[in-house]
């Protein structure tokens, strides 16, 4: 239909929708289809849009299609008399109610949009003022108890994300960036140096696609006159804006570097991120509020430290097990690892990055049992550490990891 209105080739404006959904502007949701879309703001990444409230509830959408982008700001259970039901109903709300006509048609009037639980219709004049008011009714099969939670749930998983830094948070923008086209000189390099004393430039070609990079190490001994291209390291290490931090952060220490091109899904060039704005935001997430409780942040409340036995104490709860009872794997290693990282922060006063972990021994332990938790840094330098960690319960050894780690130096 749209290659048919705008006078175009089906493959055309395939590619043009799958271009606009890489940059933001569209999305394609199941059960409701390539909508536009509103970028989140971080501060309101709590907030969920209509779509994604219909792909949550596995719900139908009967009318209002076309605000599906518009985000709710509150979802209020439609359990009460109208008229007390309306007390809490404003404006950007989702009321989550029965086949109950005067509400809904009430709640469309004052601006929110209406889930209709059961599996019911609604009727054609709600549909009517649903597509007038641009606002979503969507009719699920679920119950209202199940849908609140599962909506919740969805809110809840939210803000353990926002809490999660990515790399679009604190790159540095195109607009703001010294870059080579391959055509240059050397000359323009010593330009950038003098200018900026950095010494790592990203290269990109007439289309802002990054081709190369060229560090001091490709300038030694060559002359002034060479040409970019002929310098450059080709196929350089990048990031896309969506990678995290931590993973960001990883590929600089593994590989040494102190700079990362950011680039889009076709290789455009975005920015650059460097190790000092890494730096910066794992400070910055140390700092931020504890929102959304993770399986790490679970770990590392149990964890207590005895100073006269130097161990760490902890108790597997039944959020630890896996489905014999036993203390689950994934779990055993948070354990290791937070042990670890706050063992090293007591030597070092830079950021923890594992490198290898390897566990050597691990027996099955039961819920209810005490562990006790011994580390033992082995070899500690300034950019590297080694340390084996112990786990027993009781007098019994019942697991045995060796843990090497790099150091981001702040």
């Amino acid at each position: 239909m749209i290659a048919k209105d705008i006078k175009v080739s089906e493959g055309t404006a395939y590619r043009a929708i799958k271009e606009a959904e890489n940059v933001g502007i569209v999305s394609t949701i199941e059960r409701v289809g390539t909508i536009r879309i509103e970028k989140k703001k971080k501060e309101n990444f709590e907030k969920l849009t209509f779509a994604e409230i219909v792909n949550i509830v596995d719900g139908q959408v009967l009318g209002g299609r076309s605000g599906l982008h518009k985000m709710l700001s509150k979802f209020v259970i439609g359990a009460m008399q109208l008229e007390d039901m309306m007390r809490y109903t404003e404006k950007g709300s989702l009321l989550i109610v029965g086949n109950r006509v005067k509400a809904q048609e009430k709640a469309l009037n004052e601006g929110a949009a209406i889930l209709i639980t059961g599996g019911f219709d609604a009727s054609d004049k709600v549909k009517a003022l649903a597509d007038q008011y641009e606002l979503p009714v969507i009719s699920c099969t679920y119950d209202t108890f199940t849908v609140a939670t599962m909506i919740n749930r969805a809110i809840y998983d939210q803000l353990i994300k926002k809490d999660i830094i990515i790399v679009d948070d604190i790159y540095t923008p195109f607009s703001e960036t010294y870059v080579l086209n391959e055509t240059d000189t050397l000359s323009k390099w010593y330009d950038f140096n003098s200018e900026t004393k950095h010494s790592r430039y990203p290269v990109i070609d007439s289309e802002n696609r990054v081709v190369g990079i060229v560090t001091s190490k490709d300038v030694i001994g060559k002359s002034r006159e060479s040409k970019i291209e002929k310098l450059m390291t080709k196929q350089p290490i990048t990031v896309k804006p969506n990678t995290s931090l931590a993973s960001a952060a990883h590929t600089m220490v593994w590989q040494g570097i102190e700079l990362l091109p950011v680039v889009d899904e076709q290789m455009i060039f975005q920015g650059v991120i460097t190790r000092q704005d890494v730096i910066k935001g794992l400070q910055s997430n140390q700092r931020q509020p504890q929102i959304g409780e993770t399986i790490d942040d679970i770990v590392q409340s149990q964890l207590t430290y005895d100073e006269l036995e130097q161990h760490f104490m902890t108790e597997v709860t039944p959020q630890m097990t896996n489905q014999l009872g036993a203390l689950s794997y994934g779990v055993f290693a948070s354990f290791v690892t937070e042990v670890c990282n706050q063992t090293l922060k007591q030597e070092k006063t830079g950021d923890m990055v594992i490198e290898n972990l390897s566990i050597y021994y691990m027996k099955p332990v039961q819920i209810g049992s005490s562990l006790s938790i011994k580390p033992e840094v082995l070899e500690l330098g300034r950019k590297f550490a080694k340390v084996d960690v112990e786990v027993s319960s009781g007098e019994e050894l019942v697991g045995k990891a060796m843990v090497m780690t790099q150091f981001i130096d702040r």
